[in-house]
C-alpha cells in the first residue's frame, strides 16, 4: 500500500559515501512512499548522480543533484549541503578531491590506531566500501561485521567521537570559502543539521549570520537529529536574513536510523531552488 508522504527529501546518501543504498534505491523507496523528488548528497562526491538521475526519470519523481561538502567553521565541523552545483565550473571539483584524499588518508590512520586494540585491517575496511569514499561510517561497519559492536551508531558513541585517542582529525574546507565555490559553481548553499543533538550545541545565531553574509542561503531547519530547543535562534536569525528552511531526513539507509521521508522540503522552496541552480534535472 502506497505511503501519504509528499514533499521532497533533500538529504540522502548512497553506497558512493557512506550510505548503504544504491541511489536506484533511494530514489525507487522515495516513489514508492509518495515523495514528490529527492536529492542525493553524498560526501564530498558526484559520482552517484547519473543513476539518480536515470532512476527519478524511471519512476516518474523529480532529481535535484546534491553534495555535502565537509566545512569548518573557526573550530567547529561544519556540513554544507551544495545543490544543483556544476563541478566543471570553478574550483569545486578540486576541493572535493582534497576533501576526498584526506578522508582517505586519515581513515589509514585510524586503522591502524585501532588494530592495537582490535582485529582490524585497512584490508577489511575497504570491503565495506569504495576505495575513493571510505571514512569513519566505513571503519565503523568493519568493527560490526568483526562483531565487537551492534551497530554503527555504537561504534560511534563508544570510540570514534572526537575524543576517541582512535580519532585523527582530517581537512575541511572553510565554509565561507565552500560557499563561494558552490556560487561559483552555479548552485545555491544550504547549512545542514545546525542543531544536531550529536553535537555540543547549535551553530551559534552569530556564525549564521557571518554565513548569510557570505552567501548561504538556506539552513536545513527541519532534520530529525536538530534538537528543537536549540533551533529557537536560528529560526529568528533565518527569518530576519531571508535564508530559506529546507527540511530533509539525511537518510543512510541501514547506516543510521533516519527514515527516508521523515523530514521533507515544501514544494515552493523546492521550485525556487530549481529556478536558481545551473544543472538540468
Amino acid at each position: 500500500m502506497a505511503s501519504s508522504l509528499s514533499g521532497y527529501d533533500l538529504h540522502t546518501h548512497s553506497i558512493h559515501s557512506d550510505g548503504t543504498t544504491t541511489p536506484g534505491e533511494i530514489v525507487r523507496e522515495a516513489a514508492s512512499l509518495g515523495l514528490e523528488g529527492i536529492a542525493l548528497t553524498d560526501h564530498d562526491t558526484v559520482t552517484g548522480w547519473p543513476e539518480a538521475r536515470a532512476a527519478a526519470a524511471d519512476a516518474g519523481i523529480e532529481f535535484l543533484p546534491g553534495v555535502e561538502i565537509t566545512t569548518r567553521f573557526g573550530h567547529r565541523s561544519t556540513h554544507l549541503l551544495a545543490y544543483g552545483v556544476d563541478v566543471s565550473r570553478g574550483g569545486l571539483a578540486e576541493e572535493l578531491l582534497a576533501v576526498r584524499d584526506a578522508r582517505h588518508s586519515r581513515a589509514q590512520e585510524m586503522v591502524a590506531r585501532l588494530a592495537a586494540d582490535y582485529d582490524i585491517a585497512w584490508e577489511t575496511v575497504l570491503a565495506e566500501g569504495d576505495d575513493r569514499t571510505v571514512g569513519r561510517p566505513h571503519i565503523a561497519d568493519a568493527l560490526v561485521t568483526a562483531g565487537y559492536y551492534p551497530d554503527r551508531s555504537t561504534v560511534f558513541a563508544e570510540i570514534l567521537h572526537p575524543r576517541s585517542p582512535y580519532y585523527v582529525p582530517t581537512y575541511a574546507t572553510d565554509t565561507a570559502e565552500a560557499i563561494e565555490l558552490v556560487r561559483e559553481a552555479g548552485g545555491i548553499a544550504v547549512l545542514a543539521h545546525p542543531a544536531a543533538s550529536r553535537q555540543r550545541g547549535p551553530v551559534a545565531d552569530a556564525a549564521l549570520e557571518e554565513l548569510a553574509d557570505a552567501g548561504l542561503w538556506g539552513v536545513e531547519l527541519e532534520h530529525p537529529e536538530n534538537r528543537e530547543d536549540w533551533l529557537t535562534g536560528l529560526r529568528e536569525v533565518a527569518l530576519r536574513r531571508g535564508l530559506a528552511a529546507t527540511g530533509a531526513s539525511d537518510f543512510h539507509g541501514a547506516g543510521k536510523p533516519n527514515r527516508l521521508g521523515d523530514r521533507t522540503t515544501d514544494g515552493e522552496t523546492f521550485t525556487q531552488i530549481r529556478s536558481l541552480v545551473a544543472v538540468p534535472r
